[in-house]
């Protein structure tokens, strides 16, 4: 066999280009693609599940929890910071993967999305003003109550549901709601427990949190309808995830003056699902 000296010259070319580079197995013809990133859209706005720090860095419950699922599925992660509201139109584009961002699955997002078994429940409560009159849900109901909704989100779906007769404030950032309660421009904002106690935590003078849900709910990890492989395999790593403690680990971790509170006043923790809770669709 004989080839021409400009074939030669290229292959000797390739070779050392090759060489430079350190060509592996996964550059050659008919070796197994490396497996795509799995990209996670997250609302990084919500301490301590799901935040982005000064240097542009993911941290909290939902960012470890998809770094482990990253590892389980043996797929590098690639965060996306999205707003809340947009979350669910990234998920039907295509352009993520899933989403973790302390999402609540419900009836009305399961017409457009499937969602994996639970990982959290908690509950809707309410973070009033301190001057506010407001002590409970009822009174939340009586006319020209005015209340902060943060937009998309499931306080926003229970205010327009059950408070017919109050004046909604819809607003697109949790600092842009508790800072209308923190200077009483509202009575109240509906929202999850776990943030109202933050909330409350940070302007203990001007806020008062009623911690008793309004309605319980769980999160979930969104996933594209359809999806049925990423679906199962999720559930799988939640399964294995919290029988071997992880989610034990992520309380301690980034929980535990909550926990400790929660506990004082018999609310169960939000990683203690019961045995019919993993079953909730």
């Amino acid at each position: 066999m004989t080839i021409s000296l400009r074939a030669f010259m290229g292959w000797v070319a390739a070779s050392a280009a090759c060489a430079l580079v350190g060509c592996g197995p996964s550059d050659q013809p008919g070796a197994p693609a490396k497996p795509k990133k799995l990209v996670v859209a997250m609302d990084a706005t919500y301490p301590p599940f799901e935040v982005v720090d000064e240097k542009g860095e993911f941290y909290g419950v939902s960012v470890d929890l998809g770094r482990e699922l990253g590892k389980f599925l043996g797929r590098e992660v690639e965060f996306r910071n999205i707003n809340f509201d947009g979350l669910i139109a990234a998920l039907k584009s295509g352009s993520v993967d899933c989403v973790i961002s302390s999402m609540s699955a419900n009836d009305d997002r399961r017409r457009s999305i499937d969602f994996s078994d639970p990982y959290v429940k908690t509950g809707l409560a309410i973070l009033a003003a301190a001057k506010s009159p407001v002590q409970s849900l009822e009174d939340l109901k009586a006319p020209g109550r005015r209340v902060a909704v943060r937009l998309g989100t499931t306080g926003e779906q229970y205010a327009r549901q059950f408070l017919p007769d109050a004046s909604l404030v819809v607003l697109d950032s949790d600092t842009a709601c508790v800072m209308e309660v923190v200077k009483a421009g509202v009575d109240a904002w509906i929202y999850d427990q776990l943030s109202l106690m933050n909330y409350h935590n940070r302007h203990p003078e001007a806020t008062r949190v009623l911690l008793q849900p309004l309605r319980e709910e769980v999160w979930a990890i969104g996933i594209q309808q359809g999806n049925t492989d990423l679906k199962t395999k999720a559930n799988e790593f939640l399964a294995k995830f919290r029988a071997e403690g992880g989610f034990a680990r992520l309380g301690d971790k980034y929980l535990a003056k909550e926990k400790e509170v929660m506990k004082e006043l018999g609310i169960p923790f939000v990683f203690d699902l019961e045995p019919g809770d993993l079953g909730k669709k």
